[in-house]
């Protein structure tokens, strides 16, 4: 592989939605390898996706959704292997605190402007909290203004810019333009704008990737 020059921090693209499971494992062992790694060279940003582009704004039942998508009993066996996944990753869903499957739009106009501050990662780390874990709306205003005050974003502005249409058309061509990339499923891990690597990739993987980028620097 062919990495950035040593003074560079190495960009890593995660495309992502923040209802998606698979998003919230792969985040958790990507943190693990960062964690084992303090020096890590990449410089994370987060990108859009929606899963479901046609959900309705005000989103819907994540029994009817579940129903619609995977069938009763798809839905079932889909989700035993992301809840023993997720155990492994040593992290929470809690699939009977979520009633609603959420439109995600509002939750990515966050993140992008919590990109402007600095503040990607946590608020990114605290919307897959409410969403598995505490089972909250994260389509609702209320919920995502207390995302940024948590964050130490601002929340009156993020108010007023969910009340408006801030960044909507931005971040629906940002979704477009993965999926024109050939992006059909998340996560999906674009390293120094070259290299992709799609799915929950283990926390080995991670710290080869970062064990091969240190070696490369190190002998520019």
């Amino acid at each position: 592989m062919i990495w950035q020059k040593a003074h560079e921090m190495t960009r890593l693209d995660i495309i992502s939605d923040p209802i998606c499971p698979w998003c919230y494992i792969g985040k958790a062992r990507l943190d693990k390898a960062l964690a084992a790694n303090p020096d890590h060279p990449f410089e994370i940003t987060w990108r859009p996706f929606q899963l479901n582009p046609d959900m309705p704004r005000e989103g819907m039942g994540r029994r009817e959704y579940l129903e619609a998508k995977f069938g009763k009993e798809g839905a079932v066996k889909a989700y035993a292997v992301v809840e023993e996944h997720a155990a492994a990753a040593g992290i929470t869903i809690n699939y009977d605190k979520i009633q609603r499957t959420p439109n995600t739009l509002d939750a990515h106009r966050l993140i992008r402007w919590a990109g402007v501050e600095g503040k990607q990662n946590a608020v990114v780390t605290d919307l897959f909290n409410r969403n598995f874990v505490l089972g909250e709306d994260i389509s609702d205003h209320v919920v995502l203004v207390d995302v940024a005050r948590q964050a130490d974003m601002d929340p009156d502005a993020v108010a007023r810019l969910l009340s408006s249409d801030a960044d909507l058309a931005e971040v629906q061509a940002e979704d477009r333009q993965a999926r024109e990339m050939g992006v059909q499923g998340v996560p999906c891990f674009i390293i120094a704008g070259a290299h992709a690597l799609s799915g929950a990739q283990p926390t080995e993987l991670w710290e080869q990737v970062i064990a091969e980028i240190k070696a490369a620097a190190a002998t520019n």
